[in-house]
């Protein structure tokens, strides 16, 4: 049954077959039957009866048989109501089906009872009550008269027993905020109010569709179980819903306008503090120069402890809680070690050989030289599987060398990104076009309670909370350009602190993380322009670049020499994403799939872990398996002896228990959202190195500065609220469309943001936050010697 109504507001809400308007009505029942019979005759009976409005007519005919039943009313409707047509077929086995044909001024409707619809696997349900609301024709006076007929045909041989009612549909005009009740059946449609655009609808009218579904599993409910006979007809029972229709206005101009300016201001207020900390952090360099300029008459010894401030642990005592007496190894420690102990001083070595490099052209650097050091190879070997590692041991390449390699990273992202955003742009467009032409709102999973249109964008604010992403991501480069500067500027005056102390300065990879956030919140949006499976792969794939980034980071500052080059880093992170899509579309209940990728993943983490133990002296060739045994035979038959480098182990312990959990773990339950579980794999493991680098810089003697901690306490503050918005769960596309809605909430911030776009501005806060944190983390040991700085 179509209910139609329309707004006295201007807004029409009807369904059924074209749009119209009734004003008087006329009813003319013609009941026309043809008989073809062997001798090709022709018989026809014709009988004609009155009919009246919201009155139930009984009649039985057969083949032979032809009834007209006329009905005339003089009664004027208003503008705005409609009529129904409601058809019940009474006969239980009849040999055919009767066919209706409504007829109006401009329109012609169709349909036979008993109706036929398919379910799931093509089952077939019959329905013998069948209603339409018929849609008014256009007219411009308030009342006219206007004729509509129904023609019943039926090519049976038998008897045919039915029933027809005609009534008026006294619901047809909604008015704003009062509530409309309707009941409607799987064998008819019925209409209500969505959030629409005027632009869309010229005329000030719109038709929305309301289906009762054959079967619950199209709404995500339960499958009954039924035989597959062939052309077997089913039961479908009493299937009907009960709807309340509310027409409100949707927001006014001026939210969206303090929607936009309140995003803006929230992220432009970051620019305003980072002025502001910039301009204290430039003073308190000011005086620290002046101070290291009057030091500069000291001698070296007088120097170097005024700038360490304290005298660094001994490496005795590296990584162990005894006290000063107490040592953690017995066995000795390398002649390199032993001459860094006792180099305590800046000026001994002349700056014009440390600056040196300064003055070369960088267009005589090449790319093979990334992995030659002055020393033959073996040193390499001498020096890397020292018991106990300084920053000087693994620092030891032209600087010019490390830069042009690390800054591969920023060009190589940023080529990545374009080739990447222009197809998922154009993909989100034809799906969003998609929607706007079809009006299925099936296509994509919108929070429908607060998704607020703007032009073609069917959730503009879904859209418009991703701009913190790329806000941030561009303040962050900007931050590193300006250390870059500084730095830089400090090689060139030959500053000793720049040349000899603390960790080596590459900001390549600090661009690369700027920028990936920046795509982030693009590829974010592109992903909100129409959330579902397939297009989930877009808002994640940045996800696995910044998770991978700052692990590469947290790496590169201990050991810059044996980073990964950008493109053996970028392989890693596209190998990842052709996971990620392998897994959207065979990862859903696929057993041999899922059983591959644990098995890659545990080899993975194997070969990455060796790699970090030996700090890349070891070779994956024929006589690995040989070696492999031979190290078991010694170290753990022939005598039992502990590891050499216990810190390592204990990181790569933990971390290969988390590794092989999380593939269990797959394994085991295989979650549909396969692309959240890999960023979940690759999420943990970065927790896991920054919580153990944090541990050992602590354990090491070394100290977080104020502005450090204050990031990592503000940074941990914001990602806790953001995931509890994460978790609200507004649409799962892992549901069907029916039961994704039933997750749909109001707004909740200035009646235009929801949870997910809270989330959108916490989450682009704390990465932006935690970013900060790589970035500042060390800058304690700008003052001490990187022969003191230890590597863990």
């Amino acid at each position: 049954m179509s209910n139609c109504w329309r707004s006295r507001r201007g807004t029409v809400f009807s369904c059924g077959f074209e749009p119209g308007l009734f004003s008087c009505f006329g009813v003319l029942l013609l009941t026309t039957h043809v008989l073809y019979g062997e001798a090709n005759t022709n018989t026809s009976v014709v009988v004609q009866k009155d009919a009246q409005f919201d009155i139930t007519y009984l009649d039985t005919f057969a083949l032979t048989t032809m009834h007209i039943i006329s009905s005339l009313s003089s009664d004027h409707f208003k503008r705005t109501e409609g009529v129904r047509v409601s058809v019940e077929l009474l006969s239980e086995r009849p040999n055919g089906p009767v066919l209706f044909v409504v007829r109006q001024k401009q329109a012609v409707l169709s349909f036979q009872v008993p109706l036929i619809l398919r379910g799931l696997y093509q089952r077939k349900y019959q329905y013998t009550q069948v209603g339409r609301t018929l849609c008014q024709p256009p007219t411009l006076a308030l009342s006219e008269m206007q004729f509509f007929y129904v023609d019943v045909s039926t090519l049976s041989t038998s008897g045919v027993h039915y029933q027809l009612r005609v009534s008026r549909v006294e619901s047809f005009t909604l008015q704003r905020y009062i509530k409309t009740n309707t009941d409607i059946r799987t064998s008819s449609n019925s209409s209500f109010s969505i959030t629409v655009q005027r632009k869309d609808f010229p005329s000030n009218s719109f038709y929305v569709v309301v289906v009762v579904k054959t079967e619950d599993e199209a709404c995500g409910g339960p499958l009954k179980f039924y035989s597959l006979l062939p052309d077997e007809l089913l039961d479908a029972g009493n299937r009907s819903k009960t709807l309340d229709v509310v027409v409100s206005p949707a927001i006014n101009s001026n939210v969206y306008i303090m929607g936009v300016l309140f995003c803006l201001g929230i992220f432009l207020s970051f620019y305003i503090l980072t002025f502001l900390v910039a301009c204290i952090e430039n003073k308190r360099l000011h005086r620290k120069r002046a101070g290291l300029l009057k030091a500069a008459d000291m001698s070296p010894a007088e120097t170097g402890n005024l700038a360490t401030g304290l005298s660094p642990a001994s490496p005795y005592e590296y990584g162990s809680f005894a006290d000063n007496g107490s040592t953690m190894s017995s066995e000795p420690v390398t002649d390199s070690m032993a001459s860094a102990e006792t180099n305590d001083g800046y000026m001994e070595r002349p700056l014009d050989v440390v600056g040196r490099c300064r003055q070369e052209s960088l267009s005589s650097v090449e790319e093979d030289d990334y992995d030659t050091l002055a020393d033959i190879d073996s040193d390499k070997n001498i020096v890397r599987t020292k018991k106990y590692l300084c920053v000087s041991d693994l620092a030891r390449k032209d600087k010019r060398v490390l830069n042009k390699k690390y800054q591969i990273y920023f060009w190589n992202i940023a080529t990545i990104a374009v080739f990447y955003a222009l197809p998922v742009i154009q993909l989100v467009i034809t799906y969003q076009t998609v929607v706007n032409v079809t009006g299925n709102q099936d296509i994509c999973y919108y929070n429908f309670l607060c998704a607020h249109p703007l032009g073609a964008l069917s959730s503009f604010n879904n859209i418009l909370s991703n701009l913190g992403y790329v806000m941030l991501g561009l303040l962050f480069l900007l931050i590193v350009l300006q250390r870059d500067i500084l730095h830089n500027r400090a090689l060139m005056r030959n500053d000793t602190p720049a040349l000899e102390c603390g960790i080596p300065k590459h900001f390549g990879l600090f661009y690369a993380m700027g920028t990936a956030l920046m795509m982030e919140g693009l590829l974010s949006a592109c992903y909100h322009v129409c959330p579902n499976y397939t297009n989930f792969q877009f808002d994640t794939s940045f996800m696995y670049m910044i998770a991978g980034l700052c692990m590469l980071k947290l790496y590169q500052k201990r050991h810059p020499d044996i980073n990964a080059s950008a493109y053996s880093a970028y392989a890693c992170l596209a190998a990842v994403i052709f996971f990620s899509v392998l897994g959207v579309v065979f990862g859903k209940g696929n057993t041999a799939f899922w059983v591959v990728f644990s098995v890659i993943h545990i080899v993975a983490t194997m070969l990455l872990s060796t790699q970090l133990y030996y700090v890349g002296r070891w070779r994956l060739d024929s006589g690995i398996l040989r070696r492999i045994l031979y190290v078991i035979y010694t170290d753990c038959i022939r005598q039992c002896s502990g590891p050499m480098y216990i810190d390592r182990m204990v990181l790569l312990v933990m971390g290969n228990i988390v590794n092989w959990s999380l593939a269990a773990y797959g394994l085991i339950k295989r979650p549909n959202d396969f692309a959240s579980y890999l960023l979940a794999i690759a999420i943990c493991n970065l927790l896991l190195y920054f919580a153990f680098y944090i541990i050992m810089k602590l354990r090491s003697g070394e100290r977080v500065l104020f502005l450090a901690l204050v990031c990592i306490l503000f940074t941990a503050v914001v990602w806790g609220f953001a995931l509890f918005f994460f978790f609200q769960g507004l649409s799962t596309w892992q549901k069907t469309p029916a039961e994704s809605r039933e997750h749909n909430r109001d707004c909740i911030l200035l009646s235009f943001f929801d949870d997910h776009d809270i989330w959108h501005f916490l989450s682009s806060i704390a990465m932006f936050g935690s970013f900060l944190v790589l970035l500042t983390m060390d800058d304690d040991l700008d003052t001490i010697q990187r022969e003191k700085i230890y590597v863990f």
